[in-house]
């Protein structure tokens, strides 16, 4: 591993191992998810936005069954895991590198009777601990952007799906032509020095011998994302401030509106790709 590749990393898991990453992650997305959510209104349950993208993923994965062996890079609290174990009995392994957020996991998992169907595994998905040809599916949401190797995942991925596989993905991205410079506030909030985008995940899907089945794109959905995410943050403010910082939640508000502007400025964009392993 690089040292680039390192430095994101370990940033990356100091950030979700901390205190105030968890409280505020675990209160606002509602302790099930942590990614972008498909709306239908503005107002609408964060939750609920989260769990339709899920359901959007996984119906573009066909038969999907008990016998299916999936691995979700960056997994998070393990929502999208449950979600695929409980809903297809599918076995799910769950790659992430906080944790913290992994004890929270395994203990869900306990909790909803799915541990015997979702294996946590602590580790980095620009190292997958898994042997070549290891999984029928793989998924990610909202992850990849924090590695200082984007292609190294990509390439990680490729390696251990089977022939006929699919990697299903969302990552927020900026677009093909967005000028040099204008996202740097981001760049600097998440500790990067690029973020990916459409024509660089396709390219690194051909390079590793993945074709793109299709790109199912959202842009409107991570401005209005993050807008409802920053509404929550100020409605529950006085709540999350026994469990989060007041620096978190400052620094966490100013970083929620540059991605806001962002995509609102037509810089960013995100949606559902999904490449097949040829």
């Amino acid at each position: 591993m690089s040292e680039n590749q390192k430095t994101a990393v370990d940033k990356a898991q100091e950030y979700y191992n901390s205190d105030d990453a968890d409280n505020f992650y675990f209160t606002i997305w509602g302790g099930e998810d942590i990614h972008i959510g498909l709306y239908n209104s503005e107002d609408e349950p964060i939750f609920d936005a989260s769990r339709r993208t899920i359901e959007r993923m996984a119906s573009k994965i066909s038969n999907l069954d008990k016998d299916s062996k999936i691995l979700d890079i960056g997994a998070g609290y393990g929502g999208a895991a449950r979600y695929l174990a409980k809903k297809y009995g599918c076995q799910v392994v769950a790659l992430n590198l906080s944790e913290v957020e992994n004890e929270r996991d395994r203990k869900m998992n306990e909790d909803q009777s799915l541990d015997h169907l979702i294996t946590v595994v602590e580790g980095s998905f620009e190292e997958i601990p898994y042997p070549d040809f290891s999984f029928d599916v793989v998924w990610s949401q909202d992850a990849i952007l924090h590695s200082g190797n984007r292609e190294q995942v990509i390439k990680e991925v490729a390696r251990v799906l089977k022939s006929g596989g699919d990697f299903v993905f969302t990552d927020p991205m900026q677009t093909d032509d967005c000028p040099e410079g204008v996202l740097q506030p981001i760049l600097d909030r998440i500790h990067l020095e690029t973020l990916g985008s459409p024509g660089f995940y396709r390219e690194s899907a051909k390079k590793y011998g993945m074709k793109e089945i299709g790109f199912e794109e959202h842009a409107s959905q991570l401005p209005l994302h993050y807008g409802r995410i920053l509404k929550e943050t100020e409605n529950q403010e006085d709540e999350l401030s026994g469990v989060v910082s007041q620096s978190y939640i400052n620094n966490m508000k100013q970083g929620l509106n540059h991605w806001v502007n962002g995509g609102n400025n037509g810089h960013l964009t995100w949606g559902i790709f999904q490449l097949r392993k040829e």
